[in-house]
C-alpha cells in the first residue's frame, strides 16, 4: 500500500536511469477507469512539464518512481477537465462520507500497486480523513519514508472506501466531464442530506441541488433550514425551482415562494402549472400567520365503514402529515360525505378516536 504524499513530490527517472523530474500531480481519468492513476505529472522547473502515461511506469516507491521509457517518449502537458487531479481535486478538500451520511476533510489517498506485463499501476482504494494522513503530511520532507510509517502505525487509522466517496465539484460543466453524479445521495434520508448540505458552502450546496431529480432536491429543501432554502431558490432559474417546488405539499411549496424576493417569487410562480399553481396561489393570497396562512389544501376521506386501525395503517403507509391533520371525512357508498371525525391529539403518531 502506498498513499498519495509519498508519491507526490517523489523523483522520476527514465529507462536509462536519467533524472527526468518531480512527480507534481497524479490524474485519475474516470471516464476511463474511476480509480486507476492514469497519469503522473512531471515538474521539471523552467522547462515544460511532462506527463508519463501509467502503461510507462514499471515501478513505485516512496520518494521515487521509475518509467519503462526514454524521457523523449514523454509527452508535453496540456491542461484536460476531464481529469480528476489528486493534489487539486481531493487532498485538503471536502467531500461527502455517503455511508456515514457527513462531510469530512481528506487528508490523504491510499494507494494500491497492480502488476501488468511489467508495468505498475496505481488504483485509489481509500481517502483517508484521520491522523495517519495529517501526519504523513505533517512530516512529509522532514522524516524518512520509514520513520513516518512507524509513526502512522501507532496511530488509529481513519478512512472511506472509495465507492463510498462522493466529490463536491461547483462547476456543472466540469460536474459531467468528470461523471460526477449524485445517486447515492438521492437514495439518503432526506434529513441526512439536509444536515450535509447544511455544512458546506453556498456554491457547494448550489452544485448539490442542481444535479439532483427534483423529486429528492424537493425533499432535502423541505428539511433545509428555511434561509437557506431561500438563498438556494433565489438562485435558481425561475423554471428549475418551479420544476422542484411543483414536488412539493402546496404548504411548503407556499412558505417557500413567501420567504423569496417578490419579483423572484412572482417569475416561479408564474413556471408553475395547473392544479398546483392554483392551489399555491390560494395560500400565498393569505398572512403568513393567519389561520389560512398555516393551512395546506390536502385532506384525507375514508369510507364510513372504516375502522380506526385500518385508517391508521392507511395514513402511515401514505406518510400524511399528521401535524397538519385535524380531522378525517367520511363518505358513504355513494361518495357522498356523511361524517367528520376530528383527529386525537392524544398521541403524537396520530391516534385517532373510533370512526363509529
Amino acid at each position: 500500500m502506498l498513499h498519495a504524499t509519498e508519491v507526490l513530490g517523489g523523483e522520476a527517472y527514465d529507462a536509462q536511469g536519467n533524472f527526468v523530474g518531480r512527480v507534481s500531480e497524479l490524474f485519475i481519468e474516470p471516464a476511463d477507469q474511476p480509480n486507476r492513476v492514469a497519469r503522473y505529472l512531471l515538474g521539471r522547473g523552467k522547462y515544460l512539464p511532462l506527463l508519463a502515461r501509467h502503461d510507462q511506469i514499471s515501478s513505485v516507491a516512496p520518494g521515487v518512481i521509475k518509467l519503462n521509457v526514454e524521457e523523449k517518449e514523454l509527452e508535453h502537458f496540456h491542461p484536460n477537465e476531464a481529469w480528476l487531479a489528486v493534489r487539486k481535486d481531493l487532498l485538503d478538500q471536502q467531500i461527502i462520507d455517503t455511508r456515514g451520511r457527513k462531510v469530512v476533510r481528506v487528508n490523504d489517498v491510499d494507494l494500491a500497486e497492480q502488476r501488468t506485463n511489467g508495468t505498475v499501476e496505481l488504483r485509489v482504494t481509500d481517502v483517508d480523513i484521520g491522523l495517519t494522513g495529517a501526519t504523513r503530511r505533517l512530516l512529509q520532507g522532514l522524516a524518512s519514508p520509514m520513520l513516518i510509517r512507524r509513526i502512522q502505525e501507532r496511530l488509529p487509522a481513519r478512512t472511506i472506501r472509495w465507492e463510498f466517496v462522493n466529490l463536491i465539484e461547483p462547476d456543472p460543466l466540469r460536474r459531467v466531464k468528470l461523471r460526477i453524479t449524485h445517486d447515492k445521495l438521492e437514495r439518503m434520508h432526506p434529513a441526512d442530506l439536509a444536515d450535509i448540505m447544511e455544512e458546506l458552502s453556498p456554491a457547494e450546496r448550489q452544485a448539490i441541488i442542481a444535479s439532483l431529480d427534483e423529486e429528492s432536491a424537493a425533499e432535502a429543501l423541505a428539511e433545509l433550514d428555511s434561509r437557506l432554502t431561500s438563498q438556494i431558490v433565489e438562485k435558481m432559474a425561475p423554471g428549475k425551482a418551479a420544476d422542484i417546488i411543483e414536488e412539493m405539499e402546496p404548504d411548503k411549496a407556499a412558505d417557500v415562494l413567501a420567504a423569496l424576493p417578490p419579483e423572484t417569487s412572482q417569475d416561479v410562480l408564474e413556471e408553475l402549472q395547473g392544479e398546483e399553481a392554483r392551489e399555491v396561489e390560494a395560500l400565498l393570497s393569505f398572512d403568513a400567520h393567519s389561520a389560512g396562512g398555516m393551512m395546506t389544501t390536502d385532506f384525507v376521506y375514508v369510507g364510513e365503514t372504516a375502522t380506526r386501525g385500518e385508517v391508521l395503517e392507511w395514513v402511515r403507509g401514505r406518510e400524511v402529515n399528521v401535524e397538519q391533520l385535524d380531522s378525517i371525512f367520511m363518505i358513504d357508498g355513494d361518495a357522498k360525505l356523511s361524517g367528520v371525525v376530528p383527529v386525537s391529539e392524544r398521541e403524537g403518531e396520530g391516534d385517532f378516536r373510533a370512526l363509529r
